[in-house]
């Protein structure tokens, strides 16, 4: 805020101000402090880790974290998985919500009340975790990645905000001019419905990436073989499994240095984790408002 603006107010309203930057200055600080410390954590010292001498800082700074990381063969893979479920899933969400957003966004299209009612009601009623397994398992794909793609195909809540976008966004005399040009439904979709939807797409990829990315609960249920599993099963190993077993081990140097490397691998593993989820943000920054504001608020 500018000195000059803030002069101008009421002493009401300048204690109002300094409250309200008060207590979002705390906010920020209780959020940002446990992200700097992981990091922070992650290049430091072993010893220094398992010490509590870190605290906002790097202590003595060492790569040693990162090179177990990625020496470390089930990481590796767990992260080739989760790059793959990120990406291939994202990209059928995309497909599947746009198939089903666009007919819906259509006035010509009767029946789209009551299948739009049909999609809402899963929103709120589903058969639960048992059927649900019980479908994948009678379809095979139970330990297969199709596991993890094809029962997460689409989100209704996404899907709504895709078609609210299309009807509040894309003018209907595109349409008719494309008629008149000879255009059918499903290349005026293709050739202006999908271009102009940039803004919402762009939403759509990060909800469904970070989604994909984060997915642990159907991962654990549908995939028994490591070498499907996805990254967020192999942080569960590290960060609630991965302990030093202390009567296996006599010397208390040994010990002490295997403490602070299982401690360092948690929160490298932690950072790696982080980074392509974080990297989806500044690529679509410029469509990120737009697409939030135009999809939800009306409709």
């Amino acid at each position: 805020m500018k000195a000059s603006k803030f002069r101008h107010m009421s002493v009401g309203d300048k204690i109002f101000t300094i409250i309200i930057y008060a207590v979002l200055s705390l906010v920020l600080v209780i959020i940002l402090y446990p992200l700097i410390y992981v990091v922070s954590a992650s290049f430091s010292d072993p010893q220094a880790v398992v010490s509590g001498e870190v605290l906002l800082l790097p202590v003595r700074p060492t790569l040693k974290g990162y090179a177990a990381v990625f020496k470390n063969a089930k990481i590796l893979s767990g992260f080739a998985n989760s790059f793959f479920y990120l990406v291939v899933g994202t990209v059928i969400n995309l497909v599947m919500t746009m198939l089903c957003a666009y007919p819906l966004s259509r006035k010509e299209f009767k029946a789209k009340g009551k299948i739009s009612l049909f999609f809402v009601f899963t929103m709120y009623f589903s058969g639960g975790m048992v059927p649900a397994y019980i479908l994948v398992n009678k379809l095979g794909m139970i330990n297969t990645r199709w596991a993890l793609l094809i029962p997460m195909a689409m989100s209704t809540y996404n899907m709504i905000i895709c078609r609210t976008y299309i009807i509040n966004s894309i003018p209907d005399e595109l349409y008719e001019a494309s008629q008149m040009d000879g255009c059918t439904p499903f290349k005026y979709m293709m050739k202006v419905i999908v271009p102009l939807c940039k803004p919402i797409l762009a939403v759509l990829t990060l909800y469904y990436g970070v989604s994909r990315w984060n997915d642990y609960f159907n991962a654990m249920l549908y995939l028994y073989d490591e070498s499907l599993q996805p990254l967020t099963i192999v942080m569960r190993e590290i960060l609630i499994m991965g302990k030093v077993d202390m009567t296996q081990v006599t010397d208390a140097s040994a010990v002490s240095k295997l403490q602070g490397m299982s401690e360092l691998l948690k929160y490298s593993t932690i950072v790696v984790a982080c980074v392509p989820v974080m990297a989806l943000y500044p690529l679509i920054q410029k469509h990120l408002v737009k697409g939030v504001m135009v999809g939800s608020v009306k409709g």
